[in-house]
């Protein structure tokens, strides 16, 4: 990554971000800020996709994701906040793009299914359900995005929209839109700390970048790996040891061959990773403690919207262009 290239990737506001994020996603983020020119997107559109009885809360979580961006050292002066409910070109190439995508191919998308799966919807999403996934696609050609910094799970979605650009630029003849490519941080996916299922506030397995010492250590504790005594040899590749590569990467192979042996329990390694996990966070904690009202974050917002829908309203007319449909 030599050139400067254009960064698009977001976050749909669900809550507070947590340590899956920071090392799947956020990490990349501040490190690629100041080499290239980033859009960092609240999905606040898609939040209502399966909680649309609930805007004041949706409202609170996009402060919330602001004030996390700030506290693990996102810069406004280097970076654009895109709150995708302020960026009208967004909702319509998700119309545009829809007429390019069949609706089979939309409800194979393995994430989508796995979403539908875990939230318990069954039959009972709406019919903007699916449609977030074009919408994904949008945000990110919206703003021609050539590079995608992604958690594994959002592998996916990043593969649909390259599909559908090429698709467009076949269709129409014309090059409006790049074909992005995804970048996966240094850990794909966070298992939880319920030792099973990937990161997630909606599963209760979570560490928030806001919890305190004493909640980062009660919730490490929890991580299940299904040993009985400490006398027993441990599976160094379980839940606990992603914790210990993760975030005790020098310390990891020693540890791992103690644990496979016996001899040293669950309890004493998750206070190491509790211990260093609670490093890495309590910056981020201070900053967040310091992070502007919701007042100074509204007037940043409004600049960043200007910004962001100076490059998406050029997008959008050479799409409209690309298909006739501008007068």
């Amino acid at each position: 990554m030599t050139q400067r290239q254009r960064i698009l990737t977001g976050d749909t506001p669900t809550g507070r971000l947590h340590l899956g994020h920071l090392v799947g996603s956020l990490e990349n983020r501040v490190r690629l800020q100041a080499i290239h020119e980033c859009y960092f997107l609240i999905a606040n559109i898609h939040a209502f996709t399966t909680r649309a009885d609930q805007p004041a809360t949706i409202r609170r979580d996009t402060f919330e994701i602001i004030r996390d961006y700030l506290a693990v050292g996102i810069d406004p002066a280097q970076a654009t906040f895109v709150v995708q409910s302020e960026i009208p070109a967004i909702a319509e190439l998700t119309v545009l793009l829809a007429m390019l995508l069949p609706y089979q191919r939309v409800m194979r998308n393995p994430t989508l299914n796995h979403e539908l799966e875990t939230k318990g919807l069954a039959e009972h999403y709406s019919f903007g359900f699916p449609l977030y996934a074009v919408g994904q696609c949008a945000d990110i050609l919206a703003f021609r995005g050539q590079l995608v910094p992604v958690g594994e799970d959002q592998l996916a979605h990043i593969e649909m929209c390259r599909e559908v650009a090429r698709r467009f630029n076949q269709t129409y003849q014309r090059e409006v839109f790049p074909i992005p490519e995804p970048l996966v941080g240094r850990v794909p996916r966070l298992v939880g700390t319920d030792g099973k299922h990937k990161m997630s506030k909606s599963l209760d397995n979570a560490i928030f970048l806001s919890d305190d010492t004493a909640t980062i250590k009660a919730k490490v504790g929890k991580l299940y790996t299904g040993r009985q005594s400490i006398d027993e040899p441990g599976d160094p590749d379980n839940a606990l040891f992603q914790y210990v590569r993760t975030f005790l990467p020098e310390d990891a192979p020693e540890l791992a061959a103690r644990y496979a042996r016996g001899g040293i329990g669950d309890g004493a390694i998750k206070q190491q990773v509790a211990a260093a996990v609670d490093r890495l966070l309590a910056p981020i904690r201070e900053r967040r403690r310091a992070s502007p009202d919701e007042a100074r974050l509204v007037e940043l917002l409004r600049e960043h919207t200007r910004r962001a829908n100076a490059v998406a309203d050029v997008t959008l007319r050479e799409a409209k262009a690309a298909m006739c449909l501008g007068l």
